[in-house]
């Protein structure tokens, strides 16, 4: 019996291992791919219409699927996103993020 309960727990252990491994790898695609994914629309927006290139968070969720929380999360892992604060004239407190696609990055 005690040998049987020794198998047994070796082999939890390394189905544990193999279970973090699997997720481990699951949450960094998914992290790459939502920063390409807000990273190829807003490199795609400034190109069809340079004048108008910076999107608000709403916009972004709307059009991509993604929650504010990813949309933030993406752009601070880009090298390529910028974030600017539109300020509202009223308050001078900033009430929006903007996030804009940069060819070259900034140092």
């Amino acid at each position: 019996m005690k040998d049987l309960l020794e198998i047994l727990a070796n082999i939890a252990a390394i189905l544990t291992a193999l279970v973090a491994t699997v997720a481990a790898i699951y949450y960094g695609w998914d992290r790459k791919n939502k920063r390409l994914k807000l990273e190829n629309y807003l490199s795609a927006a400034k190109l069809k219409n340079p004048d108008r290139h910076t999107h608000t968070t709403l916009h972004l969720m709307a059009q991509l699927g993604l929650t504010e929380s990813e949309i933030l999360n993406a752009s601070y892992a880009s090298r390529h996103i910028i974030r600017k604060e539109h300020v509202n004239k009223d308050t001078s407190l900033t009430d929006q993020i903007l996030f804009e696609y940069q060819e070259s990055p900034t140092s």
